[in-house]
């Protein structure tokens, strides 16, 4: 007899890029099939808005996030932030998000795209404010600026995707009202540090995510990666704890609803 799939959330999958118009459908059926019961949608650029609003609207288990991606720095226009607090006045989001500081597409020292990425990141960070809304933050090596952007906005809560800091920037990070999340990175053994971290938060730091199309799990190296690859991430992450995949599915659950205020599941839309 099949084991009943647990009930998991992807906090972070890009599902309406094109990566996936050629089976957007049949993605999301593996992923039901696989025990997702939830996937929270975060935008890139503005033009991506109109078609993952239609796409939510379409599936009563996709939630979307709206915001302007730091490594897309150059496609987004001065006015697309206030585009985007005009947007979310409209299209209930859980989120505004993709957005943070991206390191590697910058130079730190001396690059002009750096101050950009400054400037959209902490407008957007105000909008979220004004909105009552959380965010998911992209934080590539620049979690120390985005942590000292984070300090100045009390009241800010949401997720940082992705986390890959030390032990201090993660209580940083916690202490100001944010989960981290870890997707298909801890899955490889040479990820040692990051292993001994995901072993050592406390529950409630911790989210499950697999950024798909990108940072695919250990097995899957080299492919596409899909939600419905979650349940090997809720696996390893259980195996470093010494817990049950059962209390990963539980306690990653209860951390999303409660930091993205998600509904409780409902039957996924056909």
């Amino acid at each position: 007899m099949n084991r009943v799939p647990l009930p998991l959330i992807d906090t972070h999958v890009h599902l309406d890029v094109e990566a996936f118009d050629a089976d957007r459908d049949a993605t999301l059926a593996r992923a039901r099939a696989a025990g997702v019961a939830a996937l929270v949608l975060p935008a890139i650029t503005r033009g991506y808005w109109p078609g993952l609003d239609a796409l939510a609207n379409a599936h009563t288990d996709l939630f979307p996030a709206y915001g302007l991606h730091p490594v897309f720095v150059s496609t987004h226009a001065d006015h697309d932030v206030e585009a985007l607090d005009r947007w979310l006045d409209d299209h209930p989001a859980v989120a505004v998000g993709e957005i943070g500081l991206d390191g590697f597409v910058a130079d730190i020292a001396t690059g002009a795209t750096w101050e950009r990425q400054r400037e959209l990141f902490h407008a957007q960070l105000d909008v979220a404010l004004n909105h009552g809304l959380p965010v998911i933050i992209h934080a590539r090596r620049a979690l120390d600026q985005v942590l000292k952007a984070l300090r100045v906005r009390p009241g800010l809560s949401g997720i940082i995707h992705s986390f890959s800091g030390s032990r201090q920037q993660a209580d940083q990070a916690l202490g100001q009202g944010f989960c981290l999340g870890f997707g298909g990175p801890v899955t490889y053994p040479r990820a040692k540090r990051l292993r001994r971290l995901v072993a050592e938060l406390p529950e409630t730091a911790l989210v499950l995510e697999t950024d798909a199309p990108d940072q695919p799990s250990v097995s899957h190296r080299g492919e596409r990666n899909e939600p419905a690859f979650l349940p090997e991430i809720a696996d390893c992450v259980a195996g470093l704890r010494r817990v049950s995949v059962d209390e990963i599915a539980r306690l990653s659950s209860a951390n999303a609803r409660r930091i993205l205020h998600l509904p409780m599941p409902a039957a996924a839309s056909a």
